[in-house]
């Protein structure tokens, strides 16, 4: 079944054909200077969620060089909107901002900082938040954006499935990653009916905070 689910996303990215340049000179860079963005699948369904949610202001927490910085900007551009984006290491945030100008957006609002301290700064109205940071923090990085989080506003979560160590052999020294990762799941199942978990990419965890008001 994982192998049938490898194939598969192997496929959808065979279909995607991007023409941007940018996008396609980013992705080079980052397979080059091995930095962690987003898979093609993943980015495209990042995008098309946000523009379903029709989401004008977006919270993103780990820019790194503004690959998904720039496909939710352009969302929220296209809503009147914002991107916030925060990230901790200066050089990729030098990287992102220089990115950000390329594309021509003047909507982004970058952060240079931690993100569990930069993030208790802002405040709520943000109606999409996509959390893309330390694995090891995700718990915290959840409850401090949920606070934020407009009713009927979406969480995305990237890879929160960790390489796929939650559920093959993994390296001793990922023990509390994986352990903490595996809890964070438990917890949101348990405390959030609306969180969904998706297998694609490095696994997707999405949650819609309730209009009502209740979790």
């Amino acid at each position: 079944m994982l192998e049938e689910l490898n194939q598969a996303n192997e496929y959808i990215v065979s279909k995607i054909v991007e023409k941007d340049q940018l996008i396609l000179n980013m992705e080079e860079y980052a397979r080059a200077h091995n930095v962690p963005i987003v898979t093609k699948e993943v980015a495209k369904y990042l995008e098309f969620m946000a523009d379903m949610n029709k989401s004008k202001n977006i919270l993103e927490i780990g820019t790194a060089i503004g690959y998904s910085g720039i496909i939710t900007a352009r969302v929220a551009k296209k809503y009147e909107g914002n991107l916030t984006t925060i990230e901790i290491d200066e050089t990729r945030y030098i990287e992102a901002k220089e990115n950000f100008e390329k594309a021509g957006l003047d909507n982004v609002h970058q952060i240079l900082g931690d993100g569990l301290e930069e993030i208790k700064k802002l405040e709520y109205g943000y109606d999409f938040i996509f959390i893309d940071a330390a694995k090891g923090k995700y718990k915290e990085f959840f409850e401090d954006s949920y606070k934020l989080l407009s009713e009927g506003g979406l969480i995305f979560i990237d890879n929160i499935m960790f390489r796929g160590y939650l559920y093959k052999e993994y390296p001793k020294r990922f023990k509390t990653i994986v352990r903490k990762l595996d809890e964070f799941i438990d917890y949101l199942y348990e405390n959030y009916p609306s969180f969904t978990l998706l297998p694609f990419g490095d696994g997707i965890g999405l949650l819609r905070k309730e209009s009502s008001g209740v979790k």
